[in-house]
């Protein structure tokens, strides 16, 4: 139906040549679009209603503790999370008010961006099941090792005590019936989508054109330039950037359909969304900057051994 919809719209109302580079471009863009925001509306409704069981008490009450299970549950509560990188740091601010170990609340903080029910709703559009799969896999294993190393290296005096922000002190919310767990759910769908689509729509756009237009020889050309250096270049190039996950998966899908070796393209899009500048000028009213480069420098480790470990298996999971 979907589809139907989108070849009459690109071919028979605009009139465009289902031949041409511009009516590809912009069934691509019609088809993938729509697809994309209706998924990501449902996935998200669903995160939200199981999401209304689990008070913020309670998850706390979990994941205060020093051992490597507090920093596997920091990171599976941080995969549930619809935050990006700078949206985790109140919360992480939060956990530290509230005395939960550094390394644990790390985890959140690398997991929750890497991870994101809307994230995984466009990689399972783009991507299928298997690398997404594996997608989110190594991003739990991601937040739950750095998180670990990052606990054992003692770095609290490194945190500046004085600067991080009190955690408001609020009622725990109570959804007495099942109908106000679907309203909840139904609410966070739609704040949600509010402030992605448009992001959604640049993404897919900018993919279309990548890939209806640029050639798929050159490409590849930057890649054989690049060679075994790919990955880390690549995350190189993330760590500064700032933007939606919502629009750098289409991004990332075209540029691995015109050549790029999967990790490379993965791990460009985990750096963007797990590391940024706006990031770590957020992170500074809270620890002292050799923190928060060894936070980084760490964490931009396990992307670009990740994104190896995808180049390698890329022959077995596609």
């Amino acid at each position: 139906m979907l589809l139907t919809f989108a070849d009459w719209f690109a071919y028979m109302l605009l009139g465009l040549s289902p031949e041409s580079s511009l009516g590809k471009t912009v069934h691509f863009f019609i088809y993938d679009s729509i697809k994309i925001i209706f998924l990501l509306f449902s996935m998200i409704f669903i995160m939200g209603f199981f999401r209304s069981f689990l008070s913020q008490e309670k998850i706390k009450g979990w994941i205060k503790k020093r051992a490597l299970s507090g920093n596997i549950l920091a990171a599976s509560f941080g995969a549930m999370t619809p935050f990006c990188s700078c949206s985790s740091i109140p919360i992480f601010l939060g956990f530290l008010e509230a005395g939960i170990p550094l390394g644990v609340t790390f985890s959140f903080l690398i997991t929750s961006p890497i991870i994101n029910e809307y994230l995984v709703v466009l990689m399972l559009g783009f991507f299928g099941w298997k690398i997404t799969f594996l997608y989110v896999l190594s991003g739990l294993l991601i937040g739950t090792v750095a998180g670990a190393v990052l606990g054992k290296m003692d770095l609290d005096s490194y945190l500046v005590a004085d600067m991080i922000a009190r955690q408001q002190v609020q009622k725990p919310v109570r959804y007495p019936s099942l109908l106000s767990r679907i309203a909840y759910g139904w609410h966070e769908a739609l704040s949600i989508t509010r402030k992605i689509w448009m992001w959604v729509l640049i993404g897919v756009g900018i993919g279309a054109l990548i890939h209806n237009y640029v050639p798929q020889e050159a490409v590849q050309g930057i890649i054989q330039k690049t060679g075994i250096f790919s990955v880390p270049i690549a995350t190189a190039l993330g760590v500064p950037m700032y933007g939606s996950c919502a629009a750098i998966v289409p991004i990332a899908v075209v540029l691995f359909q015109k050549g790029i070796p999967l990790g490379t393209a993965l791990a460009f899009m985990m750096a963007i969304a797990a590391l940024s500048l706006p990031e770590a000028i957020m992170l500074r009213r809270a620890m002292r900057l050799p923190l928060i480069m060894i936070f980084f420098g760490i964490t931009a480790a396990a992307i670009i051994l990740t994104g190896y470990m995808f180049n390698f298996l890329q022959s077995v999971i596609i």
